[in-house]
């Protein structure tokens, strides 16, 4: 396939050609071969797909939710090329054989993928940590969907176990001990808030970092909701990203959410929120994750102790992006660094995050003047809504996965057969 006049994120127009499965070539002009697609690029942008490091994929166990079929389609047409799933399914991912049956249904996947391992007391992690896991985590230092919360020094040896094995633990950050009982006398959609204090996050996150720093290691702060859990995070030299719910939504829109706007972290105030954008886009944020973590709508219409937590978003982060950098509240630049390239560093992928020659061909082609309404009917989730109805984003004309277009919506919507893999090497088992 040849792209040609496509404009890049740093502002240059070039042709791309793709052979195989990498970007053989860039340059200002390349000529056409008889063999191959040429599209037409001009007024378009392109940019390295999204490497989407917090998914919740469902499968095993809630397929009633989402599978690896519907949750990939949904992925590709969002621009998301690469997805990592998180362990708190049922079984959770712990050992060999549960990470092998996750493994089995990846298959499935339209997009590459990693699989990461969890923690819990009936872990085996001399077997699960030989297996390709893409990280550790996330690891939950308090109970969220699944049940799978952990003590301090089951945590302390899950990460130093990691450590010695050069694997990223990733952790979710909230102290339960801090949370706020007193609201759970209310029954408005702003109690979950009020009980998952900020507080909990923010000291959580410190003490982390904290236990990091004593066993020498590195670990990645999942979906960060306060402005001074990213300063922690930052100033301890450990990583984080932000989820576009924290990004875009306060506890002002819960009125209209109700129990869709439920989560873990909750949603926080707006002066909280607008200090997050600040920090991502000023460069603190390390990246853009989604916690994509789709219920139904059965299940979310409930009474707000009863619901369970969770929104879908791996189809609208990049498009919501997408549209602030339309907008110019982030640079394009920016948006490929928060969704790409510091996901693909951060994680060790060497191949992947950036349009550059070698590289693989996980591209997206976007108009920039296109925008449309985000509407929950219109997404390919299996629970088919979002807590962004109405927001504008910027969504793909082409999806392509290691030179496969796995997405395409030019003149119809054309989704391919699976062929994502895992982005980590097998190990011996």
């Amino acid at each position: 396939m040849l792209i040609t006049d496509a404009t890049l994120p740093d502002g240059r127009t070039r042709d791309i050609r793709v052979d195989g499965e990498t970007i053989a070539e860039i340059d200002e002009t390349l000529s056409t071969t008889p063999d191959e697609r040429t599209i037409d690029g001009s007024g378009k942008r392109l940019s390295p797909g999204m490497i989407d490091v917090h998914v919740h994929f469902r499968q095993p166990g809630y397929a009633h939710k989402e599978t690896w079929e519907t949750g990939s389609k949904s992925a590709a047409a969002g621009g998301v090329t690469t997805v990592v799933d998180q362990p708190n399914t049922d079984p959770p991912t712990i050992d060999g054989e549960t990470f092998d049956q996750k493994l089995d249904f990846a298959a499935n996947s339209l997009v590459d993928f990693g699989i990461n391992g969890g923690v819990t007391d009936e872990w085996l992690p001399n077997i699960l940590l030989r297996r390709p896991l893409f990280a550790l985590g996330e690891v939950f230092l308090a109970d969220s969907t699944g049940n799978m919360g952990i003590d301090a020094d089951l945590f302390a040896d899950a990460l130093q176990q990691a450590t010695d094995r050069d694997i990223t633990v990733t952790v979710h950050a909230e102290d339960a001990t801090r949370f706020n009982e007193s609201a759970r006398e209310r029954e408005d959609a702003d109690a979950w808030s009020a009980y998952r204090a900020a507080q909990a996050e923010i000291e959580a996150v410190r003490r982390a970092c904290a236990v990091a720093t004593n066993h020498d290691a590195q670990i990645h702060i999942a979906h960060t909701s306060t402005p001074e859990a990213i300063d922690i995070a930052a100033e301890s030299g450990m990583t984080c990203e932000v989820s576009p719910h924290h990004l875009f939504l306060s506890r002002d829109d819960l009125p209209e959410l109700g129990t869709f706007g439920r989560m873990n972290p909750p949603l926080r105030r707006e002066n909280r929120r607008r200090k997050v954008f600040e920090r991502v886009a000023d460069g603190t944020v390390d990246m853009i994750a989604t916690d994509h973590a789709p219920h139904t709508r059965e299940e979310k219409d409930a009474g707000i102790w009863d619901a369970p937590s969770g929104v879908p978003g791996v189809e609208t982060a990049l498009p919501l992006l997408l549209d602030e950098a339309r907008g110019g509240t982030l640079g394009y630049e920016r948006v490929r660094d928060l969704t790409a390239a510091n996901p693909a560093s951060v994680f060790g992928i060497s191949n992947k995050g950036r349009i550059e020659e070698g590289f693989d061909a996980d591209l997206v082609l976007f108009d920039p003047d296109e925008p449309r309404e985000i509407r929950g009917e219109d997404t390919h989730t299996r629970c088919d809504w979002t807590p962004f109805e109405g927001f504008a984003g910027i969504f793909p004309e082409l999806t392509m996965v290691r030179g496969t277009v796995v997405y395409e919506n030019r003149r119809e919507e054309l989704f391919s057969d699976p062929v994502g893999q895992n982005v980590r090497e097998a190990s011996v088992r």
